[in-house]
């Protein structure tokens, strides 16, 4: 059952994205919800401007990473690259996140290596893990940072993941996420991708855009900004990836890859865009079967059908996949994690750190 609601929901989502892509009588009839959606979005705006909506300030400062298209851009592994760089900087970050996908999303929970993602979600514990830096989820993002602040009061910059529309939480500056989708076709939602206007006025002192696109030509209709570079990682042993031991530095990343190709591979991916996922490893030369889930699919029940032999996941998906549980479950599958490497521009990282007050 729960399969199959997730095949109703992404063929929900494919058609309202067909609809967005093609226009035509569907999209003129959603219109003008999404007319009404722009007035709701700008009159919150107006009501946090004029102070008649509250902003809670923290004592420290606060980088906020998120997108204005809905759907995955990236921000997460933006906001990963974002908190190495503070830390290589000297600088003592924590995060803050929603921790979309966990059972009990009402409380404010500090993430922990050996949680489940079903007790902070996928995103939060991949951060955690990655960075090493405090997490604490929470759906009011300032109660979550006031909570780490007092669990961690060394931490000297707050970044929010996912948090440009959550208004009441004051921020000194924001990260504004593009991927190679741009604006899309320039419509709020319904009848576009955006959750809000592409030119919607920063809520913070510094605005900064991030391009998220391997493609030479700018994503149509998003404003200009710093192009970041991603790359896969070479894939490490799912019970390896979660050990956070390193794969096989005996090889070179070509010889990684080559040793996977001309070999029977199923591709994996829940997330919000698994064809970037697909076409990165068909670049390394892989042929592959591949398998598109819901964004944060839980993994209750394995995926993949009983001839997959070997599997390439997400780190997004990792977080969920125990390996003495597949041990157990499928003995004999070979599931590798194929992690995302993003470079953060340095003029993007020395803007950041320029506009951060001294500590």
């Amino acid at each position: 059952m729960a399969a199959a609601a997730a095949d109703d929901a992404r063929g929900a989502a494919a058609r309202l994205e067909a609809i967005w892509r093609d226009g035509g009588p569907a999209q003129w009839l959603l219109r003008p919800l999404a007319l009404l959606h722009a007035a709701l979005v700008g009159l919150r705006r107006a009501l946090y401007r004029a102070g008649l909506r509250r902003r809670e300030r923290l004592p420290v400062p606060v980088i906020v990473v998120g997108n204005r298209v809905a759907g995955g851009a990236g921000k997460t592994p933006v906001t990963i690259a974002l908190v190495q760089a503070l830390r290589q900087a000297g600088r003592r970050p924590g995060i803050v996140s929603r921790g979309h996908g966990r059972s009990h999303t009402g409380t404010i929970r500090e993430v922990q290596p050996a949680d489940t993602a079903a007790d902070s979600g996928d995103e939060p514990l991949l951060m955690r893990r990655r960075t090493g830096a405090p997490v604490v989820v929470g759906r009011d993002r300032a109660a979550a940072a006031r909570e780490l602040l007092a669990r961690h009061p060394d931490t000297d910059v707050i970044v929010c993941d996912d948090g440009l529309q959550h208004l009441r939480l004051a921020r000194d500056i924001e990260i504004v996420v593009f991927d190679e989708r741009g604006a899309g076709n320039g419509w709020l939602l319904p009848a576009g991708p955006l959750r809000e206007p592409v030119d919607a006025p920063p809520a913070g002192r510094v605005q900064l855009v991030v391009l998220n696109t391997d493609r030479t030509e700018p994503p149509p209709g998003a404003p200009p900004g710093e192009r970041s570079r991603r790359q896969l990682g070479r894939p490490v042993p799912l019970a390896d990836w979660w050990r956070g031991t390193p794969s096989d530095t005996a090889l070179t990343d070509e010889a990684a890859w080559a040793a996977l190709r001309g070999r029977r591979l199923l591709a994996s991916a829940g997330t919000g865009q698994p064809a970037r996922f697909f076409d990165a490893l068909r670049a390394h030369g892989l042929e592959i079967d591949t398998l598109a889930l819901d964004d944060h699919h839980d993994h209750m029940t394995l995926p993949w059908p009983a001839s997959a032999t070997e599997v390439l996941v997400t780190e997004k998906d990792a977080v969920k996949l125990d390996p003495a549980r597949l041990a157990a479950e499928r003995p004999g599958l070979q599931v590798q994690v194929v992690p995302l490497e993003l470079q953060l521009p340095a003029a993007l990282i020395a803007a950041v750190l320029q506009a951060l007050p001294a500590r």
